[in-house]
């Protein structure tokens, strides 16, 4: 299965790398464009939970690396839900 990782800006500069098990992330974001953080993390629930279901339709289970990655971004985001202009910046596709 192709993956894919996304490089990704946090409201107060810091960069974090993901991962994602499939090429669906592509469908949810563009490289460039500023997410407000709510939308950032409901489109990384339904992208990570579409790649981790084609991890399960292809091997039977699901893909426990795309389901850590998401907890990591809501555990990350937690940090800007005071800030009502908090966006998270996409800003490479590799």
């Amino acid at each position: 299965m192709p993956v894919m990782h996304f490089r990704i800006q946090w409201p107060d500069g810091d960069e974090a790398n993901c991962y994602s098990p499939s090429l669906v992330i592509g469908d949810f974001f563009t490289p460039g464009h500023a997410y407000a953080l709510e939308d950032f993390v409901e489109r990384s629930r339904q992208a990570l939970g579409i790649a981790s279901e084609r991890v399960r339709e292809k091997y039977g289970f699901a893909c426990s690396a795309a389901l850590d990655q998401l907890a990591q971004i809501e555990h990350d985001a937690a940090r800007f839900r005071d800030r009502p202009d908090a966006t998270v910046k996409v800003i490479e596709f590799s």
